[in-house]
């Protein structure tokens, strides 16, 4: 029968051709293993197999059909259930082509297939609507939240035939990936065209990841294996360091210099486990990180000295004590939730260093009205050698009587002098370490505390702090002085320069990665915003260096500017000059779009002779402001708070005297130590003559903002100069 003949021999076709199509797709095949390699023995082929193979090295026609194989057999053989799987059938659902269907779909049911495709918002598959990311959304919460941990999101639309292709990868990766941490997002063009655009997505799908607000997109094979690597390439660097018996010492030693507790994790495993990288990303700020790999010979007397148990990975945290860790966690499979919880109850040292006006403010929290009372022991000390005793003698003392209202942390009096001049009541020299108590009230710096005692750790000085806790906790009133403390210093602030070279490193890595794949159209911000900078580089540092002449004087940047500029100059001092700069900044931000305008500060600390010498030609307004203070007599030459605005050309100076417009200062000397919370205590000894001059700076500037708006109208009155002073009025010795 030729009919009967045509059926059989296009059976006995199809059937060699699956025989074939089997035979090729073997994972052991592609592998080159046998069917009883072992795990390492596969992984040690895989990767000699993808790096021969990756597109990007390997130019031959074949070589990416050859890498998705590669991948595909490795995350098979990999798996032990995948594997078993394969061993009985012969496939697993990996191994099949997109157009055949699983063992389980006995038939082709066309109602069912219809309704399962996507093609209208309330039918899209389960990311659509969990993971949906719309532009106020991306803007206001994924972007912040990628300074904590990586994104990765998937750009899609309805009637995309390979959406459906990638969907089982991208939904296994999804489970995966959302259990260690990863934020997940999925962008559907046809809805938020907006946002696509944004992220330079032109195409579906696409997938991309977001960390520190940067856009990265995936330009492989949609395979699980490539994509978890995208998400740990995402990271930086230098997150985990690699920790042995030979570096151990020095890894642990340097807690006091970056002021953050150590995390060590050991574990069995060659490479750092990508929750344990996540981790540290999410805490970065807070703690340092290391792993130690407990298969090799170098870690050895790190596993004794610890007594770490080698069945479980095991995770220690240690503080100011490195031979001992202060908290330790150890557990089979470390969820994320139980990790976070530890990292979060270990984030700061026993007594930190007070470094930065943000961990200020959550070591010291300002007082909350429905929360419990947070008083912070601060200890104002210095970093030289004789103040060691002292120090460690706080420390002790911190270790021993830790209480949950209480928060103990110290201060180097050389970096943070602004706070140091408020609180400490001798300027004896030589100076001596002090201890106080204090508790602040609200963000814009109000505090009232007390100083306890000079301190040297004696058992006297002890006793004398033991004392003062007590009757704290009887009576809060007890701190009877109030102060407006102004912002710290960051003393991390020249790491700045280290981190942009680390920014720029990860810039350049991302723009050869786009070159290489020719995506032009996704790269374009990116080179935008490169050559912006580059501009903005040469612009105002190489043309300023040999414009006019080479040599660019002081004088000359502070008053020569071109015909039609002014400099609009901030006189401050070096204890005033965070709050000034502050506040200085907020008044004349409206004005900073005028090409006309510079803004610089000139610091009276280091220039006073200079500022004297300039402000003789301005005797009227100076004669002015002394009869409205009643103090022409004896008048201070305090010119804090002045600004000037200096046209180089013309050679005159317009002058801005601060009028202060704060609290009555009257007020406060009339009824010393007035509180809003409190009854008036006793009558303070000490510092409200500080506090209110304090806050009398923080008001100087109140009405710049109009001084501004009438020296842009040209109304302003005129004092000219007949020549800007020179060189050599610049305070010598500073």
């Amino acid at each position: 029968d030729p009919v009967h003949t045509i059926i059989t021999m296009s059976l006995h076709s199809l059937v060699l051709g699956s025989l074939y199509a089997a035979a090729e797709a073997d994972p052991y095949k592609i592998l080159g293993v046998t069917r009883s390699a072992s795990q390492a023995e596969i992984k040690k082929v895989y990767k000699r197999l993808a790096k021969e193979w990756h597109p990007d090295k390997n130019k031959s026609p074949e070589a990416e059909d050859m890498f998705i194989k590669i991948t595909k057999s490795y995350e098979i053989l990999s798996s032990e259930e995948k594997r078993s799987t394969y061993d009985r059938y012969g496939q697993t659902d990996d191994t099949q082509p997109y157009g055949q269907y699983r063992h389980r779909h006995s038939h082709f049911d066309f109602d069912e297939a219809f309704f399962n495709f996507p093609f209208n918002k309330n039918s899209r598959d389960f990311a659509d609507g969990k993971y949906a990311l719309h532009f106020d959304q991306y803007v206001n919460n994924v972007v912040p939240g990628s300074f904590k941990r990586p994104y990765l999101v998937k750009i899609t639309s309805d009637w995309c035939f390979s959406c459906i292709h990638i969907e089982p990868v991208w939904k296994e990766v999804v489970q995966e990936m959302e259990t260690l941490g990863v934020g997940i997002g999925v962008v559907d063009v046809g809805y938020e065209r907006r946002l696509a655009n944004y992220l330079g997505a032109h195409r579906t799908p696409s997938i991309l990841g977001v960390i520190n607000g940067k856009v990265t997109f995936f330009h492989y094979a949609v395979a699980k294996e490539l994509l978890k690597q995208f998400v740990e390439d995402l990271l930086p660097q230098r997150l985990v360091e690699k920790v042995t018996d030979k570096n151990q010492l020095e890894f642990l030693n340097s807690w006091q210099e970056i002021n953050k507790p150590h995390v060590l994790l050991f574990d069995q495993v060659p490479a750092v486990p990508l929750l344990f990288k996540l981790t540290a990303f999410a805490y970065k700020d807070y703690l340092q990180f290391g792993y130690v790999d407990q298969g090799i010979s170098d870690t050895a007397d790190l596993l004794k000295q610890f007594n770490i148990n080698t069945y479980a990975p095991t995770m220690l945290v240690f503080k100011e004590n490195i031979d001992k860790p202060a908290d330790i966690i150890q557990a089979k499979g470390m969820k994320k939730q139980i990790i976070d919880e530890f990292m979060s109850n270990n984030k700061f040292l026993l007594v930190p260093r007070l470094v930065n006006q943000k961990l200020f403010d959550e070591l010291c929290p300002v007082k909350q009205f429905h929360r419990r009372r947070k008083y912070c022991v601060l200890l104002l000390t210095s970093d030289e050698e004789s103040f060691s005793p002292g120090n460690q003698a706080f420390l002790s003392f911190a270790s021993t009587n830790t209480r949950e209202v209480l928060r103990f942390a110290y201060v180097y009096q050389r970096h943070q002098q602004p706070l140091c001049d408020v609180l400490t009541q001798s300027k004896e020299t030589p100076w001596f370490s002090q201890v106080v108590i204090l508790e602040r009230r609200n963000a814009a710096g109000k505090t009232l505390y007390k100083p306890v005692t000079a301190w040297n750790g004696s058992e006297e000085d002890q006793q004398a702090l033991v004392d003062e806790l007590e009757r704290l906790h009887k009576d809060p009133s007890i701190l009877n002085y109030d102060a407006t403390l102004p912002e710290l210093n960051n003393e991390f602030a020249s790491m700045f320069i280290i981190r942009w070279v680390y920014s720029s490193y990860d810039y350049l890595t991302e723009v050869v990665d786009d070159i290489l794949h020719n995506n032009w159209r996704e790269m374009m911000p990116l080179v935008s915003l490169i050559f912006s900078a580059l501009f903005i580089l040469f612009g105002t540092v190489v043309i300023q260096a040999f414009r006019l002449n080479s040599h660019i004087t002081y004088t000359s940047n502070l008053v020569r500017l071109r015909p039609g500029h002014m400099n609009v100059v901030l006189v401050l001092t070096h204890a005033s000059k965070n709050i000034l700069l502050s506040k200085f900044a907020k008044e004349v931000y409206s004005f900073t779009g005028s090409v006309t305008l510079h803004f610089s500060f000139l610091n009276m600390d280091k220039h006073s002779e200079w500022m004297h010498s300039l402000l003789e030609y301005a005797q009227e307004a100076l004669r002015h402001d002394a009869h409205d203070d009643h103090q022409a007599a004896n008048r201070r030459a305090d010119y804090t708070g002045y600004v000037m605005a200096l046209n180089g050309h013309k050679k005159y100076l317009c002058l801005f005297r601060p009028v202060y417009t704060g609290e009555d200062a009257d007020a406060n000397r009339s009824r010393p130590g007035s509180r809003d919370d409190h009854p008036p205590p006793p009558p303070r000894k000490s510092y409200r003559s500080r506090s209110v001059s304090t806050l009398q700076i923080h008001h100087k500037l109140d009405r710049l903002g109009l001084w501004m708006e009438r020296l842009m109208e040209g109304t302003l009155p005129r004092y000219y100069v007949p020549a800007w002073p020179g060189l050599d009025k610049i305070t010598p010795g500073k």
